[in-house]
């Protein structure tokens, strides 16, 4: 299974089992938002990380 997070140059997000939770918290940690329509806007030096855990 593949969960997914992002990270700051300061700060990392929790990990997420799916793409679209993991961007619907970024704001928290200050990596990006989801603007009107759903899309998801990174700050600049975001970065998505995905790791593979056994399921």
């Amino acid at each position: 299974m593949t969960q997914y997070r992002y990270r700051t140059i300061n700060r990392s997000g929790k990990w997420y089992p799916s793409l679209a939770q993991a961007q619907r918290f970024a704001n928290s940690i200050g990596a990006g938002f989801l603007d009107r329509t759903g899309v998801f806007i990174p700050y600049r030096g975001t970065v998505l990380e995905l790791r593979e855990v056994p399921a």
